[in-house]
């Protein structure tokens, strides 16, 4: 899953002004949400929607990308989204709208024997099982349950998580203390068959291994006939690094994980200095 802590170095000097304009260039733009778009409360800024009808005038496609469900995307962009492409659960569920482009389903007995690792785990952890349908918990304290609802919108209380009858599409693990340091190593095994990302400081998402926001940006990218150098992408965590390979305008937030940094062409502002409506608002000129 995904959080909104900063990472990185201090926001370096942004040149905006050499973007100036450069908006003729893109045809498609994939923006993360947490850390990346949303702001240090983890709210949509306001100047994005007219910035939504600034991009579609220009034939812009605009593509949220994130560790979120597909539900919490909709409801984060209520009728905005209508005509965007949502890339949902780092990935494995992509819709135009509500309309389903793709999806990549869990085996259901793998599932079964991951949760029966992570239940095996002595430090603190909570499971959200992310379906097409739901994401459902098992675990309802008041600390997990506040983590969970702040990416679900769509969230089901159940006794047993092996029970549940959903198309699983990601497992999203919240390490209680530190999810690289804590869970990652201990799902190592699981990376021979799946991917295992650790997609913000709490957070260690486990998913088919071809799953990912850069695999899903590419089709997207194949369903829109965009180039690479018609793509522009901003990201901010080790989930968003194969988004910036898909990209020539490819922008880390100042507040980006340094391997991000290292990945990205750009540099952008901080998500708490709207750092993507700023370069957004110089591509445009």
């Amino acid at each position: 899953m995904i959080d909104d802590s900063s990472h990185g170095s201090p926001d370096p000097s942004v040149d905006l002004d050499a973007l100036a304009g450069r908006a003729s260039e893109i045809r498609l733009i994939a923006v993360d949400m947490d850390g990346t778009l949303l702001d240090g409360e983890g709210a949509v800024p306001p100047a994005l929607w007219p910035m939504l009808d600034r991009l579609r005038a220009a034939g812009i496609a605009f593509a949220p990308a994130s560790g979120r469900q597909h539900a919490t995307l909709r409801r984060e962009f209520g009728t905005h989204g209508d005509d965007l492409v949502f890339i949902a659960e780092n990935g494995t569920f992509v819709t135009r709208g509500d309309e389903e482009l793709s999806a990549d389903v869990m085996d259901r007995a793998f599932v079964a024997e991951l949760l029966g690792d992570i239940r095996g785990f002595t430090h603190d952890v909570g499971v959200v099982l992310c379906g097409k349908g739901s994401a459902y918990i098992e675990r309802t304290d008041a600390v997990f349950r506040s983590q969970a609802e702040k990416y679900y919108a769509r969230l089901t209380d159940v006794p047993d998580l092996t029970a549940v009858e959903d198309e699983i599409l990601k497992v999203a693990v919240f390490d209680v203390e530190d999810g690289e340091k804590n869970t990652a190593p201990a799902l190592e095994r699981h990376r021979l068959t799946h991917q295992v990302v650790v997609s913000g400081h709490h957070w260690v998402d486990v998913m088919n291994r071809g799953a990912s926001k850069g695999k899903a940006l590419r089709a997207i990218q194949d369903l829109l006939n965009v180039t690479p150098e018609q793509t522009a992408v901003f990201g901010d965590y080790l989930n968003d690094l194969d988004m910036m390979d898909a990209a020539d305008f490819s922008f880390a937030m100042a507040n980006a994980h340094p391997d991000v940094a290292a990945a990205a062409r750009y540099r952008a502002p901080s998500n708490v200095d709207h750092g993507v409506i700023r370069v957004l608002e110089r591509l445009l000129g």
